[in-house]
């Protein structure tokens, strides 16, 4: 029992570790990366949904889209490209919507009449070849609803505080019963030592005895004789 209850801990200890390590790793990759259209991670740049204004055919918010920087020129009618937004509403974030049709801006530049699906309603402004972040090739459910979780304070305290202090807890509690075995074992050396003097102590006691009557003997049977000589010289 006591061996399965000793498995069943070290199993919990080793999943809050891990969970632990990947919270720690997920966060700072998060970070680093997630809305920012400068960085990618293996090629691939990464946008939360912050709206539900394709979620009728493709992603919904808090999903996390995976876009792959490509020539603007290359881009076609019905592709999902992500661009900064030069919309009034939303001006500098990251939007995520499809390619209704090719055309220019008042100043001739070539650009994207953009929609999103849900609503089928063209975007404010025209999206020029410079504001194009990429081209949608996927994108990953809910983990940026988590990551916007992570970052609120309950977040934190739950998927990041809390571990590390159960992993302290554990450690802390494995060292008060490391410290307690090893005085315990101290304790058992010192008992043995202790025996081990008594026995010897005890041995020498009765070796000293054995000798003592040994001599005692001796003087015995010397005596004896000694008696015997007196008496045949008489």
């Amino acid at each position: 029992m006591k061996k399965a209850l000793n498995i069943i801990k070290n199993i919990f200890v080793w999943l809050i570790t891990i969970f632990a390590i990947f919270m720690m790793i997920f966060t700072l990759v998060s970070v680093n990366t997630f809305n920012r259209a400068e960085r990618n991670l293996f090629g691939y740049k990464m946008f939360i949904v912050l709206s539900d204004s394709m979620s009728k055919t493709d992603f919904d918010a808090g999903d996390i889209v995976l876009v792959k920087e490509t020539d603007p020129a290359s881009l076609k009618e019905g592709d999902i490209i992500a661009y900064i937004s030069q919309n009034s509403h939303n001006f500098g974030e990251i939007v995520t919507h499809k390619i209704r049709k090719l055309t220019t801006d008042a100043n001739g530049s070539p650009g994207f009449i953009t929609y999103g699906t849900t609503t089928d309603t063209d975007d404010e402004t025209i999206v020029t070849y410079p504001y194009v972040v990429g081209k949608y090739t996927g994108h990953i459910p809910g983990v940026g609803t988590f990551f916007q979780f992570l970052k609120t304070t309950p977040g934190y305290i739950i998927c990041i505080l809390l571990p590390f202090l159960l992993l302290i807890l554990f450690q802390g509690l494995n060292t008060i019963r490391l410290f307690r075995r090893y005085k315990q074992e101290q304790l058992e050396e010192i008992q043995e030592e202790r025996e081990r003097l008594e026995a010897e102590r005890v041995k020498s006691e009765k070796l000293m005895q054995e000798l003592l009557e040994l001599k005692q003997q001796l003087l015995e049977k010397q005596n004896t004789g000694e008696a015997s000589s007196a008496s045949d010289k008489s």
